[in-house]
């Protein structure tokens, strides 16, 4: 099975099919006011609770981006499939999730452009005969529901899929002999595999893929605003040093 890359070019101005929506309709935030961002905070490092508080690179962007804008943060934690429709509903402002630009999702959401690019690995138990995507041919894969590694995964020829509401049951269903494998972003694999013995992650990359924030279907006006904010950020290096500051350079 070939390696899929998710491409810059489904970047975030595909927005522009919804000119002239007003942004009324969108209640975005005034100067002082909170933005909402929506997120699922079982994605180490890129969002996590520590104590009672979701902390993680997507918060720090999050907050860098409220900042630049004038306004406070307000996150609000749930499942990851329910990120989009509270987006879309006008319950969070965006979302903000380790969340990867699709043809799907440009559907429903529109993105700003990516903040950062990430891989969708392979763990597998110590010993596994699966060596690489190939392997995963008529296997049980368990995934996080409404992931990039659930789309991807659903691919592969004559495959079970098991869904998990977190990442981390994914991977004790691996441990427990219930799924052959699991396909779920590099950085929060390492995560769980430190936290659950006997488990590998493949050296083969399963895809890449690009991280960027999700905003309701034509909402140009936020679109606008935190594309203009993130791209200030990633000038300046807050961006690189908030990604440098919980992933270490391999």
């Amino acid at each position: 099975m070939k390696k899929k890359v998710v491409s810059l070019m489904l970047c975030a101005c595909v927005a522009l099919a919804a000119a002239g929506c007003g942004s009324g309709k969108f209640n975005n935030p005034d100067k002082g006011e909170a933005l909402i961002m929506a997120t699922n905070a079982a994605f180490e490092p890129y969002e996590y609770y520590e104590g009672d508080q979701v902390v993680g690179i997507d918060v720090e962007i999050a907050q860098a981006l409220a900042d630049r804008l004038g306004l406070t943060l307000e996150v609000e934690d749930m499942e990851f499939d329910s990120i989009i429709p509270a987006v879309n509903s006008g319950k969070a402002h965006m979302g903000i999730a380790g969340m990867t630009i699709t043809e799907d999702r440009l559907v429903n959401v529109d993105f700003t452009d990516p903040y950062t690019t990430s891989r969708q690995v392979i763990i597998v138990q110590d010993g596994s005969p699966i060596t690489g995507a190939d392997g995963l041919e008529g296997k049980t894969i368990g995934v996080q529901t409404g992931t990039t590694g659930d789309l991807f995964a659903s691919d592969v020829k004559d495959v079970t899929m098991d869904r998990y509401s977190k990442g981390m049951d994914a991977v004790l269903a691996l441990k427990d002999g219930k799924v052959d494998a699991v396909v779920i972003d590099s950085e929060p694999a390492k995560q769980f595999i430190a936290k659950t013995d006997g488990l590998v992650i493949l050296e083969e990359e399963f895809a890449v893929e690009e991280y960027a924030i999700a905003v309701a279907k034509g909402n140009e006006e936020l679109l606008d605003d935190l594309n203009k904010a993130l791209d200030a950020i990633i000038a300046d290096g807050t961006v690189k040093g908030i990604i440098d500051k919980y992933i270490t350079a391999e």
